[in-house]
């Protein structure tokens, strides 16, 4: 299991940062969820980069996604990967399905 958390700075400019669940104890209880849900992806999402439009945890199920930031960083999350996406603001990431996946998305109030 990985834990990645993708950002941006203040020049809008898209980070990936590997996490350790030690280092932050405030991702093993989640409050202010505004939304849970369960999706399943046929393979065929590629995505330019996009900010979201609320930060979101997201815990890989099955499959494997790529996640591009715009400094250059890639990495590919697989089942049982988390990642953390607070980019919502400036370029945003990247996103290509590699297989179909599933995922659990955690919606998270500010």
């Amino acid at each position: 299991m990985a834990i990645y958390r993708v950002f941006s700075d203040a020049d809008g400019e898209s980070h990936i940062e590997d996490l350790k669940l030690e280092d932050h104890p405030e991702l093993g209880v989640l409050i202010n969820v505004s939304e849970v849900r369960v999706q399943e992806f046929d393979g065929s999402r590629h995505r330019d980069f996009n900010p979201l439009p609320e930060r979101r945890l997201i815990i890989h199920l099955s499959g494997e996604v790529e996640i591009g930031a715009s400094d250059g960083a890639k990495r590919v999350l697989r089942a049982g990967d988390i990642r953390l996406m607070e980019d919502v603001t400036g370029k945003g990431h990247s996103h290509d399905d590699l297989t179909p996946s599933a995922a659990v998305y955690v919606l998270l109030n500010d």
